[in-house]
């Protein structure tokens, strides 16, 4: 039960890579507010950022080889791919660690199933954000590439 909880988390963040990968560099830089709000590279980042700040409230240990993204910073394609990678292995050391009964790290108070849900609503409600952000600016990505992301059997 555990490996496949952990082989969801790791299909939704080859998800992220895999959008990170489609979308060309304008579509990065789109974005749908009118008063400085997130574009699409600082939605990805916010993602990281989340993760890193989680792992530090509830495993302090395991956040001290990441690093956030400032708040207006636009990270490279690159350098996105590298944090989100690194981020998710941790959630994933995080999350097997709870599974083991760790009483170093704090999980949700309704336990893995929920502390994993959450992680992966978060970053759904954004990529979500993003497909209609890419819609909405013109950079609409083709059907093969909005259709492969909910194939994770193949993901």
């Amino acid at each position: 039960m555990v490996e496949q909880l952990l082989e969801t988390w790791r299909t939704n963040n080859r998800i992220n890579l895999f959008l990170i990968d489609h979308i060309s560099d304008e579509g990065m830089a789109c974005t749908l507010s009118k008063r400085g709000g997130r574009n699409v590279v600082r939605q990805f980042a916010h993602m990281h950022n989340q993760r890193v700040y989680h792992l530090q409230g509830r495993a302090p240990k395991l956040a001290t080889a990441l690093c956030k993204f400032k708040g207006d910073e636009e990270p490279s394609k690159q350098s996105l791919t590298e944090a989100l990678v690194c981020s998710a292995e941790w959630v994933e050391v995080y999350l097997r660690d709870c599974a083991r009964g760790a009483v170093k790290h704090r999980c949700f108070k309704k336990g893995i199933i929920p502390t994993l849900g959450y992680f992966i609503a978060h970053e759904s409600h954004h990529r979500g954000s993003i497909l209609l952000t890419l819609k909405e600016c013109g950079q609409k990505l083709d059907q093969q590439t909005q259709s492969a992301i909910w194939n994770w059997d193949k993901m």
